[in-house]
């Protein structure tokens, strides 16, 4: 209990623990409470302030049965993370970790995007369809605008989920898509350096500077279906090297080690998508992902800081509350990943 402040008097002890009674328990507001006791509001709401710095009303925050809300913080401390969202799921089977993860996802967007966010999104990811097809249209505007920041050009029978990715997001949120009509890798340097030069290309990437929030699915070494099928993934003797690099997980095609160190190749010169600088330059990186599969990809990202706000299942948070931390967490890694050339 806070310590009494003397400057009350007995009798105005009284009339806070009257007014905190007819508040709390009669549940009168504080312009009706004014009026009975013939006080001004301003005093009612010292009154209350004083009923709980005296320790005459406590607050008990109770979480509801299914809420994780120790285990998320646990994760988000020991990996430095600004916030871990646990989905509750009851099967191991993948398309039932994906529906609950976007369920989850979906829900922590509604209730944190404002409405001037400029969101960063990445264009193939089974588990973000999951996500905004799972939330609910609002009647405000709440993003300024949706970006693809990797290409979302692939075959045609999978390009239309890239789009329909984007499209869906823009439409629950009322905000401005903006689309990169591109491959998300071509086979070199050269192709990928003309197509950024191409004008409506150039000004999409000239989005990525802007962005604050970043909305991304974590991979696996072993690319996903979605990936797979679109034309945007990688052939065998890349993965095979990449592998071989010790690289464990992407996001955005951006390859890392299990330590969250960035595996440089050539590969990263043939990425039509937003740089690793710009990507860890944004304030809020959201990854959506779980499942066993993704364990060792999930812990890296969240090691490696290519996320800090983490959203996946029970089981993979309390493998990462119990595994060791791959690395030390400083802030100049934070910043700025070590990069491990192949």
């Amino acid at each position: 209990m806070a310590p009494r402040n003397k400057s009350l008097s007995t009798e105005q002890l009284g009339l806070v623990v009257r007014t905190a009674r007819m508040y709390h328990e009669q549940k009168l507001s504080q312009a009706e409470i004014a009026e009975q006791l013939h006080v001004s509001q301003s005093r009612v709401s010292r009154w209350l302030s004083d009923a709980i710095r005296e320790g005459i009303v406590r607050t008990i925050v109770v979480a509801p049965p299914g809420a994780e809300t120790d285990l998320e913080e646990a994760v988000a401390a020991k990996y430095g993370l600004q916030t871990v969202v646990v989905a509750e799921v009851h099967t191991d089977d993948e398309p039932s970790i994906i529906r609950a993860l976007g369920t989850a996802a979906a829900r922590y967007l509604e209730v944190t995007l404002t409405g001037g966010n400029r969101v960063g999104l990445s264009s193939w990811s089974a588990t973000l369809l999951a996500t905004v097809d799972a939330m609910a249209p609002r009647n405000v505007k709440t993003a300024e605008t949706v970006v693809q920041v990797i290409g979302g050009v692939g075959k045609p029978t999978v390009q239309v989920q890239a789009t329909h990715l984007a499209d869906r997001l823009a439409s629950v949120t009322k905000a401005t898509p903006r689309y990169l009509a591109a491959p998300g890798i071509v086979s070199s340097r050269g192709g990928r350096d003309a197509l950024m030069e191409d004008p409506f290309v150039a000004e999409v990437a000239a989005e990525w500077d802007h962005l604050d929030t970043l909305l991304l699915g974590i991979g696996s070494i072993e690319p996903s279906p979605l990936l797979r099928d679109s034309g945007n993934s990688l052939g065998e003797t890349d993965l095979s090297g990449l592998a071989a690099a010790g690289a464990v997980g992407d996001v955005c095609l951006r390859f890392f080690d299990e330590h969250g160190s960035l595996v440089e190749s050539s590969l990263n010169d043939r990425v039509l998508g937003i740089s690793p600088e710009q990507m860890l330059s944004i304030g809020r990186r959201i990854g959506v992902a779980g499942g066993t599969r993704k364990y060792a990809a999930i812990r890296a990202a969240a090691a490696g800081k290519w996320v800090n706000v983490l959203i996946t299942d029970k089981e993979t948070a309390l493998k990462l509350e119990a595994d060791s931390v791959p690395i030390k967490l400083t802030e100049e890694h934070h910043e700025h990943p070590p990069i491990i050339r192949t």
